[in-house]
């Protein structure tokens, strides 16, 4: 064997005197055959270059002129090359690629191998159950493009239907949202709670009891100074039907807005006589009837958050994963156990919800292990995460739910809403602890 292009291996080739060249290694090439087009005679061994050809160059034309155009139309093949007295050209054997005919291109070749092949098991059953499906079918979540799944999403929180799909409680769950701790998600836990709650069929309050007011901008409710809010509900005893608002857009939604009025109430309500129970007692003289009423609380554990631990009888914290939110959620338990021996002993700690986590850091997820170790079964299992959705929703008056049904913290805050319907359903509503 020499190492210039060429084999004479005998075996190879057939004769020691034959050469092959090494590009001659396509699979459909067999000695003696390859280089011949439709109708061409087989080449004689015995022709070597520089003797004469065995046949006249009338019978080459002649089957050059019965290839058909389908033939010619095709890549040349590198050995159809050959001289104009009908010899092979083997420098353009050399020169050209071999073109193979009839080979499969690869995107066939990727779609058969990918294409399910049905089993003797499968078509026998099918055969017996016409309703039979395989387990090789794949489902219609795999199926379904990632905005198909994002529209049916979005489609499932909005519930154009108005269908009550979450079960509704047997009575009134006053719910209070409250965290010391600034910037846990509070407000954003109350409005996108409600309205995921009112989309789907219950009659919702928010209480917005926070002098910044950012729940009624939320809910798109209108608390600018002169008009009637909270505040005069708890200093000046105004029903409270009064001053609730429907919140547009959202049936089964009311909202009590605040404006800066309220940061006055904490010096106001000092001199006033039950001034832990003023709010208790707006919430139980309004005629309607509500499945849930959610007060949003400021972040301080003032006389306005008392008012709405005495009001309440469920208190949902909000918890950052993050340790600034640990560190003071002992206190926070603490002044609740004493409003809960003093004032209100139907209140309990029903649900701990952890927001803004960040599953990129490992401080999320060993606060969210400690969370549920010491807590329990009070924490839900839907957790909400970081989405610039809720963060962008408030400055165009709007939740989540509304804003982005499909993403990400729309979907956490619909399963945490429904989890919360279900336990209550489940748990008696208002239990001692």
């Amino acid at each position: 064997m020499h190492d210039d292009g060429r084999y004479d291996d005998p075996h190879v080739t057939g004769a020691s005197n034959d050469p092959v060249s090494r590009e001659t290694d396509y699979p459909s090439w067999s000695p003696g055959v390859t280089g011949q087009g439709e109708g061409d005679p087989p080449a004689s061994r015995d022709h070597r270059p520089g003797s004469e050809p065995p046949e006249s160059s009338t019978t080459s034309e002649s089957a050059s002129a019965r290839r058909t155009p389908e033939s010619l139309s095709r890549p040349v093949n590198a050995a159809e090359v050959r001289s104009s007295s009908g010899r092979r050209n083997t420098a353009a054997a050399v020169r050209f690629e071999p073109a193979v005919p009839h080979q499969p291109t690869a995107a066939v070749v990727r779609d058969a191998a990918e294409a399910p092949v049905a089993s003797t098991e499968s078509l026998a059953a099918v055969a017996a159950d016409p309703t039979y499906v395989s387990r090789e079918t794949p489902t219609r979540e795999e199926d379904d493009p990632p905005l198909a799944m994002e529209a049916m999403r979005a489609v499932q929180i909005l519930n154009p239907s108005g269908e009550v799909t979450m079960p509704r409680p047997d009575r009134t769950r006053v719910m209070c949202v409250a965290n010391q701790k600034g910037g846990v998600g509070k407000t954003t836990t109350t409005v996108n709670l409600a309205v995921a709650l009112a989309l789907h069929g219950n009659r919702v309050l928010v209480v917005d009891l926070d002098p910044q007011g950012n729940a009624s901008t939320g809910l798109n409710v209108p608390h600018h100074t002169g008009i009637p809010d909270v505040y005069d509900c708890l200093i000046n005893s105004v029903p409270l039907v009064e001053v609730a608002q429907a919140v547009e857009g959202i049936p089964n939604l009311w909202c009590v807005p605040a404006t800066i009025d309220l940061a006055g109430a904490e010096i106001e309500l000092v001199s006033v006589v039950a001034r832990e129970s003023r709010l208790d007692r707006a919430i139980a003289a309004y005629p309607g009837q509500f499945d849930y009423v959610f007060i949003d609380c400021p972040p301080s554990l003032g006389l306005l958050t008392v008012n709405a631990l005495v009001a309440a009888q469920e208190v949902l914290i909000p918890i950052q994963c993050e340790y600034y939110a640990l560190e003071g959620l002992n206190q926070l338990i603490n002044n609740i156990n004493l409003v809960r021996q003093h004032l209100n002993p139907k209140l309990d700690v029903s649900t701990i919800l952890l927001t803004m986590y960040d599953r990129r850091t490992r401080l999320a997820d060993a606060v969210e292990q400690d969370v549920r170790n010491h807590f329990g079964d009070k924490v839900l299992q839907a957790v909400i995460p970081r989405n610039v959705r809720v963060s962008e929703a408030p400055s165009y008056g709007q939740s989540v739910m509304t804003y982005d049904p499909g993403s990400r913290g729309a979907t956490s805050y619909f399963e945490a809403a429904q989890e919360i319907a279900e336990r209550g359903v489940k748990e008696p509503v208002g239990r001692n602890a």
